[in-house]
């Protein structure tokens, strides 16, 4: 007959045990709580812009001197703004450690890019050649190039690498300066224009193509940003004077790229297995700020917070006079220069981005919903 074990030996074997069950265990809970969302991929226009076009030398769309910056914690960066735009504020929310670095940085490599890369350009578009106006810019299309033979090549390769991809973002907020520097510009000079809606077919037929070249290259959850109501911005408000409504030419063809890009989300992704795209609808957001502001906590709807030079005083309508002046409470003003809104605003976009159960907010899901996937 067997001898009985001892209580110390049981014990043991009951420590041993317990302790085999815990480690197998917490490998899986750690798995299970790392996190859905390690980064973001960046592209677009100033909207998103954090810095890269002040390392184009030829370019007349940067915003790298005070007063821009004024709130954010590093000073003026080049984003278009007081303070964070969407994309820092995002960031926040999804509890990334760090700023998305821009990708014209020469320090812009190696452990930088772990969380991501920022693309984005001020004044670009969709189309290559808008933003000529503004001289040196990353078009789309470049943006997505230098993705794909810098960033790709640095940050690795193979199954896993396109695993690893599945936990990005590739956030893309442009078009509305297709409009702004193309479409209305070329309107105004050319007598022999296309009409409104082929030009918006010919915008959301060639983003639709670069989407999917993204998806060819490993992305798989998009967040595409509507274009702003631009037609109520200070620099549209100056093409009238004493015109107190929004340019509502303006925003009816915004209105229309807007209803085609929140289209492409469900034709897109009946196209590309695996993929997920959220439509955030920034263009009824401020809208609905524009036109009750007393309700939401602001007191200026119309004018820039700081001096904007007109173009006959040297200035471009657009971008804040270096070290001009600001308003005392950015807070309570929609708008910062004459186009970009304030870092209130910004917030208020991130977080019914992030939050807003509304499907005419977030469609059809919201991003915190896109990150838990």
């Amino acid at each position: 007959m067997a001898p009985k074990p001892s209580k110390g030996s049981i014990s043991f074997a009951f420590f041993v045990i317990v302790c085999l069950h815990l480690c197998s265990s917490y490998g899986k809970v750690s798995a299970n709580n790392d996190p859905k969302i390690r980064g973001m991929f960046v592209f677009g226009s100033s909207l998103v812009d954090n810095g890269n076009n002040n390392f184009l030398p030829n370019s007349l769309a940067k915003a790298n001197y005070f007063p821009y910056g004024v709130d954010f914690p590093l000073g003026s960066t080049g984003r278009f703004t007081n303070g964070k735009n969407v994309v820092d504020l995002l960031g926040e929310l999804l509890k990334l450690p760090t700023f998305i670095p821009p990708f014209a940085d020469p320090t812009t490599k190696g452990r930088r890019i772990l969380y991501g890369v920022n693309y984005a350009s001020g004044a670009s578009g969709i189309l290559d050649e808008t933003g000529a106006i503004a001289g040196q810019v990353f078009s789309l299309n470049k943006q997505i190039e230098n993705f794909e033979n810098v960033t790709l090549p640095e940050f690795g390769n193979g199954e896993d690498f396109g695993k690893s991809l599945a936990h990005y973002l590739f956030v893309v907020g442009t078009g509305g300066n297709d409009y702004t520097f193309n479409y209305f510009l070329s309107r105004d000079k050319d007598s022999s224009n296309v009409s409104l809606e082929a030009f918006t077919t010919k915008l959301t037929t060639t983003l639709s193509r670069q989407l999917k070249r993204l998806y060819n290259l490993g992305a798989r959850k998009f967040v595409l940003m509507s274009v702003n109501p631009n037609g109520c911005t200070p620099m549209a408000r100056t093409m009238i004077p004493m015109h107190e409504r929004c340019i509502q030419s303006v925003n009816r063809a915004i209105h229309l790229f807007n209803t085609n890009l929140k289209a492409m989300v469900d034709e897109i992704q009946l196209e590309l297995p695996a993929s997920k795209l959220v439509y955030v609808n920034s263009y009824k957001i401020v809208r609905d700020i524009i036109k009750e502001p007393s309700s939401k906590g602001f007191e200026d709807a119309k004018n820039a917070c700081c001096k904007v030079p007109s173009i006959e005083e040297g200035g471009t309508g657009t971008l804040c006079k270096r070290g001009g002046s600001i308003c005392s409470n950015r807070r309570s003003n929609v708008f910062f220069d004459g186009l970009h809104p304030t870092e209130t605003v910004n917030a208020v976009i991130a977080n019914k981005a992030y939050y807003s159960n509304s499907r005419a907010e977030v469609y059809p899901m919201n991003i915190k919903q896109l990150s838990q996937i």
